[in-house]
């Protein structure tokens, strides 16, 4: 009995994730999506999933004196590699149209998960219309971080959200590199 004992006070060593592979973005994109209904859930948040994915939006939340639809986008690696940034697409598809953004007739909020640092970014459908693409610096930068006050901002959605003051919004940044795709912030090399 000692000996199991002095076993199980021992520290385990870490565990390997068991995969067949490589996961495909669209896999990130399902676990980005469990991350996301697990910390709504526990904040006490009503989540609910649309059948299929024919919808805009990923979850709908329940606050309890509203719903709101909620597209979910995840980052995990810094754009470009070895930077300090990260970034997201905020745009989707429809037909042969490519990169048409989201609008208020689709979603109310845009959900960014930077999976690397576990940080979640909720911005309302208004800081994202009409761009393509967001940049994120949870690290600080000298030129960015125009969403840093949308970092964790889960009170947003939360009861009486929509009537508490919104963060001011971000000056708009020309695109740096990719002319057809408009990302907001500036390649940070802090």
């Amino acid at each position: 009995m000692k000996k199991e004992a002095m076993k199980s006070t021992q520290p385990r060593p870490p565990l390997t994730p068991f995969t067949r592979g490589d996961r495909t973005c669209k896999q990130k994109g399902e676990l980005a999506e469990i991350a996301f209904l697990h910390k709504a859930a526990i904040l006490g948040f009503g989540v609910a999933k649309p059948y299929g994915d024919s919808e805009r939006y990923d979850f709908i939340l329940d606050s309890g004196e509203r719903l709101w639809r909620v597209q979910v986008k995840s980052v995990s690696a810094t754009y470009p590699p070895g930077s300090h940034g990260y970034r997201t697409a905020s745009c989707h598809s429809r037909g042969s149209c490519k990169d048409l953004p989201y609008t208020a007739d689709e979603i109310d909020f845009f959900v960014a998960y930077i999976v690397p640092r576990d940080i979640w970014y909720i911005i309302p459908v208004n800081m994202v219309t009409p761009v393509l693409g967001m940049c994120f610096y949870p690290s600080g930068c000298r030129i960015g971080g125009y969403y840093e006050p949308y970092r964790e901002a889960w009170h947003l959605m939360a009861p009486g959200g929509d009537l508490k003051p919104q963060p001011p919004i971000p000056i708009r940044v020309p695109p740096i590199g990719r002319p057809r795709k408009n990302f907001i912030g500036k390649q940070c090399n802090k």
